[in-house]
Formats: C-alpha cells, structure tokens, sequence
C-alpha cells in the first residue's frame, strides 16, 4: 500500500494528507526518513571534493529533508491528539532518533569536513547568515561530543539515547495521569459556582461518557472550580489531585525518572568538560552563566515574597471570618484571592466572562497582527488532524506567507498546557518553503466557549510564537522561526500579550456572548487596573519553580530530588499557602526533554525584555506605531536565529534592557 507520507504532498498549501494518513504510516515513514538520512551523511562524509560552505554545511541542512517532514506531522499529532499506538511508536523512535543524531555527531569524517570549512571561515566570502549557520554548525557537533573518542564517546551516546527514552517516558506518564483523574460531581455539588463552571464540568462529564458533570485536571476548568466552589473538602481533593500529578505511584510516577535524568545530564556536563549541567546548557544562551540566572531571578524574588506574604495575611483573615481556624493552605488562595478581587476591584470573573468568546479573542490576535504586520487570515477547509482544528491561510500584501492551525480545546488525548509548533518550517535553501504553524491550546468547550482573561492571554502568547514562525524570512531551516536562544523565544509570545491590555483593542473585541455588547468602559478599566492584582503569588509560584530547576542542575545530582525540592524551597523562604507552579513529578518544561532543563528562569529573561520593548510603543504614544511595528518585524521577528539574540534586541530598541520595567509592570516596584 502507498504510504501517504512518503508520496508528494499536492493538496492545497502542500498540507499532509491528514484524512489518508493511519497510525501504522508513521513508523515505517520515519525509518526510511532515517535511512534517507543516514545515506545523506555517509554521501557527505564520504566526499573526495575538499570541504565547502556548499558540499559540507548547506548538505547537512538537506540530509534530513524527509525525517523533518514525517516527524513535524508525528510530533505534533503525538502531543495534540496521542493514541495508544502512537504512545507506543514513540517509546520506540526516541532511542532509534538518539542513536542516529549520535552517527552524526560521531562521525568523525563528517566532523573533520565540518572543521576544515569552520577553520577557513574568514577565507569564504560568506554572508552574514552564512557565518551563522557554519558556528552553529561547528559549535553543535563540538557540544555533542564530536571531538570524544573512545570510552567517552560510547558513555555518551548511551546516555543520550536513555535520556530520550525517560523523557519521552515522562511525558507519558503526565499525560496518562491527567487523562484518567476526573472527579464526579453532583449538581448539589456545582452550587456557588457560576454558570460558565457548570456548563464546563458539564460537558466535561459527556466527553468522558460520564452520567452527569465532573471535575477534570484541565486547567481551564480546576482554576475556576479553585477559584469559586465554596467546598472547602472538594477544593482540597482537586487540589492534591492536580499537584501530585506525576507523583501516585506505580507505573506513571515520575519521580525515579526525574532523579535518574538529572544525575545523566550531569554526567553528560562532565564528560564534556564542564562542571555543572546548568554551565553547559547555559553558555549559548543570552545569559551565559548560573550566576547571571541567579541574580535575575533573587532580584524579583525577594520584592514578589514580600507582597505574596501580605496578601496571604489578608486571605487569612478572610478565611478566619469564614470560620476555618488553621492557616490558610494552598487549596484556599484562589477561592479567597478572588473574593478579595471583587472587593478591591469590584471584578467578578463570572461578570467579565462573557465578553472574552474564543472567537472574538481569535479575531483579536488576527487584528493586531494586521495592524502591526499587515498579516491577512483567511479561513480554509480541512480535512485536518482532528475535528476541532481550524485553518487559515495566512497573506501578506497578496503574497501568501504560512498556514496556520488553531487547536484550541481540552480532550482527554492531548497534553495539557498550550503551545505552538511547526509542521513545517520557513526557508529558502531549495525555493520558498513556507510554514505550518499550529496553536495548541487546552480551553474548556461551551457554546459558545468563554475564556478567562488569563486564557486569553494564553491564546495572544501562543499566538506571538506563531508570528516568530510564520513571519520569519530566512534561507536555513536550521534558523528559522523560534529556532533561537532559549531566553529569547520567549520574547516575541509574551511580547505580544501586551496587546491584549490595548483598551481600544478591548472595546472592539471583548464582546457580550448574550447581547454583543462592547465591554462597558468602567469594567474594562478596572480589569486593567487590576493587571496586576495578585502578582505575588504569580510571581512566587513561577520564580520558585525556576529557581529548583536552576539548583538542580547546578552540581551534583540529588539522589532525591523531593527532599532536594523540599529544601530549595526552604531555603529561599518559600510561603506555605504556595506551592511550586510546576512540582518535580510533572515539570515537563524540564523533564520531558532539554528544552527548558536549568532554563525555566527564559520566561522571566524574556519578560525583561518584552516589558522593555512595549515601552518603546507607549513612548511612542501609539501601539500600533507603524515605524516600530516594521523594526520589530524586521529587526526580531523574521531574523529567527541569524542573529545573536543581544544584537537582535539592541537592533530594535537600541540597548539591552534592566530588569526594572519588568518589576514595574509586574507591580513589585514600590515592594522593592
């Protein structure tokens, strides 16, 4: 039988050919892209002509043309809609991926070619992005072990590919977790929660095939119950639930994986030379050193400890004249968080909800990016890879520029969180290869479904990260889209939030579900004086999370990372109605790869940078100022990694920023 996935792709936009693809295309298609691979590198390797910028690293950007294809579709499908069959498939490709990046890296004649054109860099009248792609190359191959031999080289390779398998392992078992915990609940149950909860839970129990509404460990869904269900005992039962996540026992707990990849990453540091994980993996991004890390994150930890120990002083009170005598617990902050809101604030969220509708906010990011970028979003037909998936064929003055996929609701076989990723990247090496790009996201279903503030923010940041991929312009895939330092690639996503805040952005957007009304000025207001009601807890529960992940990786593994979270937290003084934002058993950012591994604190770097860059457009008297819109575009986001990231920045904004806008708008300044 044709293997959709190994013929051309002729439909419209070059889309894989979702509704002919089956589970049992994918294994056999990411072999041959290995195999197509393998003979890619061996051909270069085993070149007689002398290395070249064009025969050495321009072939390596194609050798994997195929296994890019197959695995941008796999990836994406695996984490959005998982299947036991494709669980499975991935247990089975980590280590065969490990192992075939280890060839690459290994290969010691790939590796002297790629040395010989990195050696003679100032002789080769490269371009600017070429120079790039050659020390990226080299650098690499250097920081994978390409100059080991030996014993070395063997224990490395091993320990890549068992690092692939536990992570993929983490993954699965988070995953698994948040599938099969729900809590049934009766409609007495539901009482005191308003009609935006009720209706979630609701069409949560029918998606689970359940008798009558239940509680799942969806985000979008727990925080509401958190925030408005007077039961104190049920509040505390989804509680425990959600934060033990990864940590029940048995097959799905998290915990010996998490010990055994820290103490590998570290093992993996040493072999190469440095002294902590935290080193190597902090040396190619903007902030070089734990040190840098560090001071960054202390310097908004102690401000954010401060306001978070006085607003829990506050909601302890609260919890006193409901009669609870013990201290307050992390169960209650959101329920009397939100009481104390409608006091200060006057904003009750079951008010606002109705004006945040997903297809209004969906309609709003669109806006914003016309204005800005001059981006047009056209709806087209699937089919796509599940039913709840949009599309849209994204134009620029007439030219076509990208396709993007909106994923945008919970169900039980996709990973919770929100992201964005590409099945295809932009490039020009072989013609004008343009992106898919797809939002995920996990929002409770309604008709019509209503977001919360947050959510709507979730959807803006998500969407930031799509305008990295979609409107990059470069010619290597290697650097395209997102492919930049991790603390810069969070920038352009929480850049973008901010024009959510827009208050023209607001009234035309942020309309009544029931009637169509424009949010009424005065609610609009006061949800943006409130932007940063709460920020103590916010910030505490972040900044903790990045600080374990930082001290985990900065010397000799824990052999219990529990007992090594435990006194991180105490340590830095952690209040005890907060807990971590991501507990050890379910850190995915850190534990489901390398990908955020001793770089969780990129969030806060970026936000340093984004506070400072949306200054500029309020300097301007103008968010949508042309001149700065075009430099933005321009100067970050269609250069993807061409560029050092500081010089990107420095580009648009003309210095690198200090951390006091990001206290400012934080609203810790005056807590400093």
């Amino acid at each position: 039988m044709t293997n959709p996935l190994l013929t051309d792709w002729s439909g419209p936009f070059t889309l894989p050919p979702f509704a002919e693809i089956e589970d049992d295309h994918f294994g056999p298609a990411l072999d041959r892209g290995i195999e197509e691979g393998r003979a890619a590198i061996t051909a270069i390797a085993d070149n007689e002509e002398a290395p070249t910028f064009e025969n050495t690293i321009e072939a390596l950007e194609r050798a994997d043309d195929l296994l890019n294809r197959v695995a941008g579709v796999f990836y994406n499908l695996a984490g959005a809609d998982s299947t036991p069959a494709r669980e499975a498939l991935m247990r089975d490709m980590a280590p065969k991926l490990s192992a075939y990046s280890s060839e690459i890296t290994n290969n010691e004649k790939l590796f002297a070619r790629v040395e010989h054109v990195w050696s003679r860099r100032e002789t080769l009248d490269l371009t600017e992005e070429q120079q790039r792609v050659l020390m990226l190359t080299h650098r690499g191959f250097v920081r994978s072990g390409a100059g080991l031999v030996g014993i070395a080289a063997d224990r490395l390779t091993d320990i890549k590919s068992r690092l692939a398998t536990l992570g993929t392992e983490f993954s699965q078992n988070l995953l698994a977790d948040e599938r099969d915990w729900f809590m049934d609940l009766s409609e007495q149950d539901l009482e005191g929660l308003p009609d935006f909860v009720k209706n979630s839970a609701r069409a949560a129990g029918k998606d689970r095939d359940r008798d009558g509404p239940v509680l799942t460990l969806n985000r979008s869904l727990i925080v509401p119950f958190l925030q408005f269900s007077p039961r104190r005992d049920l509040r505390e039962k989804a509680y425990e639930a959600w934060t033990a996540r990864g940590a029940n026992g048995g097959s799905t707990d998290n915990r010996a994986h998490a010990a055994e990849i820290l103490k590998l990453r570290q093992e993996r540091a040493e072999i190469l030379g440095y002294d902590s994980f935290a080193e190597y993996k902090l040396e190619t991004e903007m902030a070089k050193t734990p040190d840098a890390v560090r001071d960054l994150l202390m310097k908004v930890w102690e401000p954010a400890r401060e306001a978070a120990m006085a607003d829990a002083e506050h909601l302890e009170r609260m919890a006193r004249s409901d009669g609870i005598t013990g201290p307050l617990e992390p169960w209650d902050w959101r329920y009397y968080a939100e009481k104390r809101r409608l006091e200060l604030h006057d904003l009750d969220e079951s008010e606002l909800k109705p004006f945040f509708q997903l297809d209004r906010m969906i309609e709003a990011a669109f806006a914003c990016a016309t204005r800005l970028f001059k981006l047009e979003f056209t709806p087209i037909d699937g089919p796509f890879y599940h039913p709840d998936v949009r599309g849209w064929e994204v134009t620029r003055e007439g030219e076509h520029v990208a396709v993007f996929l909106g994923d945008y609701f919970a169900r039980a076989s996709k990973r919770s969180g929100a992201w964005c990723s590409a099945m295809r990247s932009q490039s020009r090496l072989d013609g004008d290869t343009r992106p898919i790009v797809v939002n995920v996201c996990n929002f409770a279903k309604g008709d019509p479904a209503l977001l919360s503030y947050d959510d709507a923010r979730t959807l803006f940041h998500e969407f930031g990260h799509a305008l990295h991929q979609m409107l990059s312009d470069v010619t290597y895939q290697s650097i395209s889209g997102t492919s930049v330092a991790r603390d810069f690639v969070e920038l352009p996503s929480q850049l973008y939030e901010h024009w959510l805040d827009v208050p023209a952005v607001l009234s035309e957007f942020a309309t009544h579900a029931d009637t169509g009304e424009a949010i009424p000025d005065d609610l609009r207001d006061r949800l943006l004086a409130a932007s940063t009601y709460d920020m103590g807890f916010a910030t505490v529960e972040y900044v903790a999370s990045a600080l374990v992940d930082l001290h985990f990786h900065e010397g000799e593994a824990p052999a219990d990372p529990m007992q090594k979270q435990a006194e991180i937290l105490e340590d830095i003084g952690m209040p005890r109605a907060i807990r971590m934002r991501h507990a050890t058993p379910h850190f995915a950012h850190v534990f489901s790869g390398d990908g955020y591994s001793a770089g969780y604190y990129s969030y806060m770097w970026s936000e340093v940078m984004d506070a400072d860059a949306f200054a500029a457009f309020e300097e301007a008297g103008d968010p949508f100022d042309p001149a700065l819109a075009e430099s933005l575009r321009t100067n970050i986001l269609s250069t993807g990694g061409s560029v050092d990231a500081g010089e990107l920045y420095t580009r648009f904004r003309g210095r690198l920023p200090g951390v006091e806008a990001l206290l400012k708008g934080r609203g810790l300044d005056t807590a400093a």
